[in-house]
């Protein structure tokens, strides 16, 4: 998210990000553009994170399988995710705390373009940081068809907006 921050009359600085009381539980907020996930990205990060597994990087092997294709790293499609994210999640994040229940609900493959969407449900103040609070989202993956390929939820600690300089 671009938030336009006015500095003075005509005169804005571009924010990305939210701070914690800009989040709302319920809201959905929708990442833009996708990314089309091509078979270079799949097998440079499959070999420099030292995952080589025939089935990310070994066409032959994986034309006999069931999948008939090489399939995405499950790690580069977090990663993606993840980072499609940032705009509108946690550019104003001090840290993550954590990702449960990620889901692989769908193959991942080379040619794909995903999109994903994140839901605010649950946010609360720090009790060791009252400058800043704790914020939970959902967030769905989906490929060019509307399959769900992924879903996590994922736990950051954000700043106040009232408690910036």
């Amino acid at each position: 998210m671009l938030t336009p921050e006015e500095l003075g009359p005509q005169r804005y600085r571009a924010r990305y990000g939210r701070y914690y009381e800009e989040f709302i539980i319920g809201d959905v907020y929708e990442h833009r553009p996708g990314r089309t996930i091509t078979e270079h990205d799949n097998i440079q990060f499959s070999l420099m994170t030292m995952n080589a597994h025939p089935l990310h990087c070994d066409k032959a092997y994986s034309s006999g399988t069931e999948f008939g294709q090489m399939l995405v790293n499950s790690a580069l499609t977090l990663a993606i995710v993840v980072g499609m994210t940032v705009n509108d999640v946690s550019a104003q994040a001090i840290a993550n705390l954590g990702w449960k229940e990620v889901a692989l609900t769908h193959p991942v493959f080379a040619g794909d373009t995903l999109y994903a969407e994140s839901e605010v449900i649950a946010k609360r103040e720090s009790k060791s940081r009252p400058s800043q609070g704790i914020v939970t989202v959902r967030t769905t993956a989906r490929n060019q068809d509307e399959a769900v390929v992924m879903s996590f939820e994922r736990t950051f600690l954000v700043a106040r907006r009232d408690q910036q300089g």
